[in-house]
């Protein structure tokens, strides 16, 4: 009798198992306007930092300060943008895949995008950080040099949300007040 109970009790929870797996298959991932709100909240921090590493070094790059500490200054820069970018991707990949036609897509789309912006952070301080501070005219021009590369690469690394291949994305990044 034990040994009937354990084997339905058994075949119960396999049964409970695969019909869990199923439901979770099946609708499990966000609303679109969930799914905007959620990638809204993490590129909002996201543009803050990126704003004011810009702005930072723009100063850096006119400020009165030897070829070594501008180095060290604007590689701390772009491995803090590097590190913003990489925490945004990773709460974009946190939130989910929207339940919408595409979803998979345009989530995957949307974390390439900062992996992309996350890779030319990071090349630009390796690059920078490769550069000799010896002479100042031969530094600043590999700066210089860097910044375009990265200018061109973060440029190429745009999404553009108004190209959604879902119109309920589309109208949701377009309502929903985190996106404003």
């Amino acid at each position: 009798m034990r040994t009937c109970r354990a084997a339905t009790a058994g075949k119960l929870t396999a049964v409970l198992a695969t019909l869990v797996l199923a439901l979770a298959a099946c609708g499990g991932g966000p609303s679109p306007r969930a799914w905007a709100a959620s990638v809204c909240e993490a590129l909002s921090p996201w543009r803050a930092e990126i704003n004011k590493l810009t702005s930072s070094t723009q100063q850096q790059m006119t400020a009165q300060t030897t070829p070594a500490q501008a180095k060290e200054n604007l590689v701390r820069l772009f491995a803090g943008a590097a590190d913003a970018s990489e925490t945004a991707r990773r709460k974009i990949d946190q939130a989910g895949v929207p339940e919408t036609e595409h979803g998979e897509e345009i989530s995957a789309r949307f974390q390439a995008s900062l992996g992309k912006v996350r890779d030319a952070y990071g090349r630009a301080r390796d690059t920078i950080d490769g550069l000799g501070t010896g002479e100042a005219t031969a530094f600043y021009d590999g700066v210089r040099a860097a910044v375009e590369t990265l200018d061109k690469e973060y440029d190429a690394s745009a999404l553009d949300t108004s190209r959604l291949d879902s119109e309920e994305l589309r109208q949701a990044f377009d309502e929903v007040p985190e996106c404003r």
